[in-house]
């Protein structure tokens, strides 16, 4: 299978290493890099390997950064790309079985190697299960202003309801220093 692979800065180490795992295992990678520590625009990244698979320029991409969310954010801006991060093999399985993402995110420095071998296996193994779940992926690209006018009106009429995080959930919430640091 053909697969692009890219990280930014913060998750070029792991994106060399499933290059090679994927490699091992008879894929044909392209790389858009980033290939070392200096400071680089994930979006870029998210891009790159978004176009790659929306195209058919490859059947699948995986993406790198610290924490998987910026550079999956980007690869879904990509029409076609539907780029599922995730941190566990649950929601991995589930990411292709039912939602059939063409794109896996992955978080360098959350989630050990160990763990990020198991997610590229199951994201590289599990099936979509077309019949069930085709009909609910296709909407996921029909969101037109005609389904952007009813779900305003569905939310001023009141039929959403429950969307306020209960305020006890966030009571005593302190983001770690760490979230701070700029890179």
């Amino acid at each position: 299978m053909k697969i692009a692979v890219a990280g930014d800065h913060a998750g070029y180490q792991y994106k060399d290493r499933i290059a090679a795992l994927l490699r091992a295992q008879g894929h044909d990678v392209t790389d858009f890099g980033t290939c070392d520590d200096t400071p680089v625009d994930y979006p870029e990244y998210g891009y790159a390997v978004g176009e790659a698979v929306a195209s058919g320029q490859a059947e699948r991409g995986i993406l790198v950064c610290g924490s998987s969310i910026g550079i999956s954010i980007a690869a879904n801006k990509v029409p076609g790309v539907r780029c599922a991060a995730v941190y566990e093999p649950y929601s991995c399985a589930l990411s292709r079985h039912h939602n059939d993402a063409n794109v896996l995110a992955i978080a360098e420095r959350l989630t050990g190697w160990e763990m990020v071998e198991q997610l590229v296996n199951v994201f590289m193994e599990t099936a979509f299960d077309e019949g069930r779940h085709r009909e609910r992926v296709d909407k996921l690209f029909e969101y037109t202003q005609a389904w952007k006018t009813k779900t305003l009106q569905a939310v001023e009429s009141g039929k959403v309801t429950g969307a306020e995080t209960p305020k006890e959930l966030l009571s005593g919430y302190q983001p770690s220093p760490a979230l701070a640091k700029d890179t």
